[in-house]
């Protein structure tokens, strides 16, 4: 399965956030044609995004790019400030690496933000 639009990573992630109530982080592994080659799901520390384990993972499934969720509970998925620093400190270290943070989603509840589409990546 090839992952072309943020919708279809949108649709990809949801089933993985919306089933934990408590939140999550769930990314997708995407090789360099854009397959989906992994999917991991993450329990968040509430005071920081699992950087090191988001991309020690995608080392590790061989993945080029990684599309990558937070879910918090039902409301405004508009992102934070503090969401958008964790956006750019990820794009940041994924570079760093040869890896290419493709988007990053903000879900609350149902409701879905892209931060690529919102011109925040």
């Amino acid at each position: 399965m090839t992952v072309d639009t943020a919708r279809q990573a949108a649709e990809l992630l949801a089933p993985h956030l919306l089933a934990r109530a408590g939140g999550a982080v769930a990314v997708l592994h995407v090789d360099s044609e854009r397959r989906l080659i992994d999917v991991a799901v993450f329990d968040p520390d509430a005071a920081r995004l699992p950087v090191r384990d988001i991309l020690a993972r995608a080392l590790r499934a061989g993945a080029d790019s990684v599309i990558v969720a937070i879910g918090r509970p039902p409301g405004d998925s508009l992102p934070t400030e503090e969401e958008t620093a964790a956006a750019r400190r990820l794009a940041e270290a994924a570079a760093s690496l040869d890896l290419r943070l493709t988007d990053f989603f903000i879900f609350a509840g149902a409701d879905c933000r892209s931060f690529r589409e919102l011109g925040l990546l």
